[in-house]
């Protein structure tokens, strides 16, 4: 995130429009296009508590959809919701503007949606290469391919502008926070995925690390990948996301350009459900 002239935070998104030095370009979409997942009048509850209530979102292709909102709010069932995890009580949800049904993380993953959770899932004992192919190992003759395994993956990081590690047969106990969400990134970009979600990507990370991180999604997004980041920390969010998306207490209550927003009233809608600063046409409408 960038300030204009005035000293006002500028968003991911104004940054390429105007097209402010050090930003990659996105593919971005076009007016007319369908978003790549659309969620209409989605519901989930857990016994009496009702998590998501008739929530109404558009992530748009080839751009990246910050998702905030307070402890609570509702962001982590949304993308289990989304990853097959939890499957939605009711409501709808479409993909490439045709209605599916994710009952499983499998049926996620063929689709082309990857979850990099914030404990990544990546085991200590293997190294990068071993990691990036889990469950997807290349056979010759009934062996391991290494020589073609090692090739991808280098060619996977390089392609992200992952430079920092030593080597790709380094076990990944021995890389930062930083390095880790590279790997786990790499391993979904991998397997061209069409639409990455990051929960908390640069939780608990130094100001290196979240670089890193952040280079990494804008990178994503110059790639074509959508991405929809979950994050508590609202200068990252607004250092990369064109689109800002908002829960509160289960409802979206607001959703818009990046540029539309700053960071109090980002604050506003998630710790009250409004705010009297906002610009007219982010807050969204509550269903009856």
């Amino acid at each position: 995130m960038t300030e204009s002239s005035d000293g006002a935070p500028r968003s991911a998104a104004a940054d390429r429009a105007s097209g402010a030095p050090g930003e990659l370009c996105s593919p971005g979409a076009d007016a007319g296009e369908k978003p790549i997942l659309e969620l209409r009048h989605v519901d989930k509850s857990f016994g009496p508590v009702q998590a998501l209530s008739q929530v109404s979102l558009q992530v748009a292709r080839g751009q990246a959809t910050g998702l905030l909102g307070d402890n609570g709010a509702g962001k982590t069932v949304m993308i289990k919701t989304v990853s097959g995890m939890w499957p939605p009580d009711s409501g709808e949800i479409l993909w490439n503007g045709r209605p599916i049904h994710i009952h499983t993380p499998r049926d996620a993953a063929a689709l082309g949606i990857t979850t990099v959770y914030q404990d990544l899932a990546l085991c200590d004992n293997l190294d990068i290469v071993q990691n990036m192919f889990l469950g997807r190992e290349a056979l010759r003759l009934g062996s391991l391919d290494e020589v073609t395994m090692e090739r991808a993956a280098r060619r996977t990081l390089e392609s992200l502008a992952v430079t920092t590690v030593r080597s790709i047969r380094q076990p990944v106990s021995s890389l930062s926070g930083g390095q880790r969400q590279s790997v786990a990134v790499a391993r979904a970009v991998m397997i061209e995925s069409k639409l990455v979600i990051m929960d908390e990507p640069t939780a608990a990370l130094g100001v290196a690390q979240t670089r890193v991180v952040l280079d990494l999604i804008r990178r994503l997004v110059g790639q074509g990948v959508s991405v929809l980041m979950v994050s508590h920390n609202l200068n990252d969010v607004f250092a990369v996301a064109d689109r800002l998306a908002i829960l509160h207490l289960g409802h979206l209550v607001a959703t818009g350009p990046a540029s539309e927003f700053d960071p109090q009233v980002a604050v506003d809608f998630m710790t009250t459900g409004r705010s009297a600063r906002a610009r007219p046409g982010i807050a969204a409408p509550r269903e009856a």
